[in-house]
């Protein structure tokens, strides 16, 4: 019998931060002075789509880009992948405040899972293909895996990794069957110390486009059905989502000169420090276009809603994703609009293929036909692709701890989609800590749980399991209570020493991250003693009118732009920023006090029904996360705390 560590099930965004982060942490562990040789298995139905961006070739925006910041600094892959593919880079809201800047790219989709499945490669993760049929199980411990007939295992391919590093051709993918090895005839039995689970939109999928539907959760790729009927085998608490894509054009058949035209910013802004500034950007950078829909397209929509699966009642799926909603929903809910904008963003540099953002849809052919040529420039269109909607089971979340490691069947995590999130970056964010967890689980060590004051990725976490979303969950900065702190640009001083620590960053960065650090502390030194206009320079970075260039003039000569900003921002957040560290404080004295698995809720005197069923269900970790749980208020936590002393565990 086959033995790994950590098996990571899914090669998606969640899958591949997973079995990387494995990897690094099981690879840095030491004992009696040896390093731990690193035994981490992906296993995935193709590895040759291992990274693939199923909807828009785009990475970051408004809250998603401070993750994928936040993924970097904890030594994560998508920042990295992105500074390599992308083909536009631009910061989202860039004329406010520097907390809600988000940086986004346009990449392109083939030289993105290119480069993730070489960093995959380099990591030393076994690649296998193959599907699961049964999660094995031992004392209610999750112990292994059993997988269907047929599974391969890969390797990688040098040519091909070395043609697509001319970066002179559509890049190819890098994984090819290992041809020493032979397909399983029968179903293999794989142990492990933990399996994570990031199944994406594969389990039980169904794909609608009008009244036709296809198995599968991503076109031309299966559906993975045996995991769905394992989970509910063990006791797990199903759900069913939606979410949708639009359809693809052919460019040559736009009127794409005479389109109101969408640049990246003049300077482009990496994502990744381990990023070289010299051949920053590594591909030729490209312009969007802008048109739009329009009422009749509008009343197309409502004359054929009744052939839509979610109207016509087709689907299982409760609700698609609030925030990235289709067409058809868009024309529903906001029905006093007469258009809405629709951003046509190339996929590639070396096809003609054009994602419509904006017109998401699973409307029948003929009426995706009309709504594309009704659109401004779009008269002559050709559909490449039609957009289509896609229906998934998935695990309620509140059977989850902030850990990513399920609360029913120890040594199991979940992360990404099957988690009830919409999203590549928040896939990747839950992906990395269930891999970080997963090791340390290994290793026998204790699991990592970031706070809402620490990270975007702690809040992600925090209110999948405390508020069970019932729609696809996507990060927005309203969510950050602290996202003053909680900025893309000081991702690396918040998380990077934690990183190091947790055996997730390697010495490359730690080195750069420690010379970035001395630059910053030179910096505020220089502002701290020199002066403006017989005004400190610190106090004056502090004032509206204040600019960079003056604050240059106060700093050494060859002063790193990007740090001094982010100083400047620091003092100019300064006395926000004292506030908001007392409040971190007070709520800390509750926030991390733990409520220990074996806690019967249900024998706390004096507690409403309500607040004790709800805690209950959920079985929050810590006082913290029952008191943001929906129907349970102060009062009740505090009868909580007063029950916990009284057991002993609250001193």
């Amino acid at each position: 019998m086959e033995s790994f560590d950590v098996i990571v099930i899914g090669g998606g965004h969640a899958g591949v931060e997973a079995a990387c982060a494995a990897a690094r942490v099981l690879g840095a562990a030491t004992f009696n002075g040896n390093q731990t040789p690193a035994r981490v298995l992906l296993l995935t139905m193709d590895p040759t789509r291992i990274g693939a961006m199923s909807c828009n070739p785009a990475i970051g925006g408004l809250a998603k880009g401070q993750m994928v910041r936040e993924i970097d600094a904890l030594g994560g892959v998508m920042a990295q992948a992105t500074d390599h593919a992308g083909i536009q880079f631009r910061v989202l809201n860039a004329s406010k405040g520097p907390a809600v800047w988000g940086p986004r790219a346009q990449c392109d989709k083939h030289a993105y899972p290119a480069e993730v499945q070489r960093i995959v490669a380099h990591a030393g993760v076994h690649v296998w293909a193959g599907t699961v049929d049964k999660i094995q199980t031992q004392g209610g411990v999750c112990v292994g895996v059993t997988l269907a007939a047929g599974a391969r295992k890969f390797i990688l391919d040098h040519a091909t990794l070395a043609a697509n590093e001319t970066h002179k051709q559509q890049a190819r993918p890098i994984f090819v069957v290992d041809e020493n090895s032979s397909a399983s005839h029968g179903s293999i039995d794989i142990a492990a110390k933990c399996v994570v689970l990031t199944t994406g939109t594969f389990m039980r999928a169904l794909m609608h486009t009008g009244e036709t539907k296809t198995a599968g959760g991503r076109v031309g790729e299966g559906s993975a059905v045996g995991i769905s009927a394992a989970l509910t085998s063990m006791g797990f608490e199903l759900g069913r989502l939606k979410t949708g894509t639009p359809p693809r054009l052919a460019k040559e058949t736009l009127d794409w000169d005479n389109l109101k035209p969408q640049w990246g910013d003049e300077v482009p802004q990496m994502f990744s420090d381990m990023t070289s500034e010299v051949t920053f950007p590594k591909l030729p950078q490209v312009e969007c276009r802008q048109t739009e829909t329009n009422a009749t397209i509008h009343d197309l929509v409502r004359a054929n809603l009744h052939r839509a699966p979610m109207y016509a009642g087709e689907m299982e799926a409760e609700c698609g994703p609030r925030y990235c909603p289709s067409l058809e929903d868009k024309v529903v809910r906001f029905a006093q609009r007469d258009h809405h904008g629709v951003f046509l963003e190339p996929e590639c540099l070396f096809t003609n293929e054009i994602y419509c953002n904006g017109i998401s849809t699973s409307l029948p052919a003929e009426v995706q036909d009309g709504i594309v040529k009704g659109m401004r420039g779009c008269e002559h269109a050709k559909i490449l692709r039609y957009g289509y909607a896609v229906e998934y089971d998935m695990v309620w979340p509140h059977q989850l701890d902030a850990t990513a490691e399920t609360k029913l069947v120890p040594g199991l995590f979940l992360a990404g989609q099957i988690n009830g999130t919409s999203g590549y970056e928040e896939a990747a964010a839950q992906g990395l800590v269930a891999g970080l967890n997963a090791a340390r689980r290994a290793l026998g060590l204790e699991a990592i749980r970031l706070g809402r004051d620490q990270a975007y990725l702690g809040v992600l976490l925090d209110d999948l399991v405390v508020r069970m979303p019932r729609e696809p969950y996507r990060m927005f900065t309203s969510r950050a209570e602290h996202r003053l702190s909680l900025r893309a640009d000081n991702a690396d001083t918040r998380l990077t020493p934690l990183g190091r620590e947790y055996g997730l960053v390697g010495d490359a960065q730690w080195s750069a991250y420690q010379i970035r650090q001395r630059a910053i502390d030179d910096i505020r030194l220089a502002l701290a003693n020199g002066k403006i206009n017989g005004v400190r320079a610190n106090e004056w970075a502090r004032r509206p009118e204040a600019t960079l260039q003056e604050l240059a003039s106060a700093c050494a000569p060859g002063v790193d732009m990007k740090l001094l900003a982010r100083v400047s921002t620091d003092l100019r957040y300064l006395g926000y920023l004292a506030h908001q560290r007392t409040d971190i404080r007070r709520q800390k004295e509750s926030e991390n006090v733990p409520i220990p698995r074996e806690f019967d809720v249900m024998q706390v005197r004096g507690l409403r029904g309500e607040a004790a069923e709800v805690i209950q269900r959920h079985k929050p970790t810590t006082l913290g996360q029952a008191g943001r749980l929906a129907g349970v208020n102060p009062a009740d936590v505090t009868l909580v705390a007063l029950a916990l002393r009284r057991q002993g565990t609250l001193a």
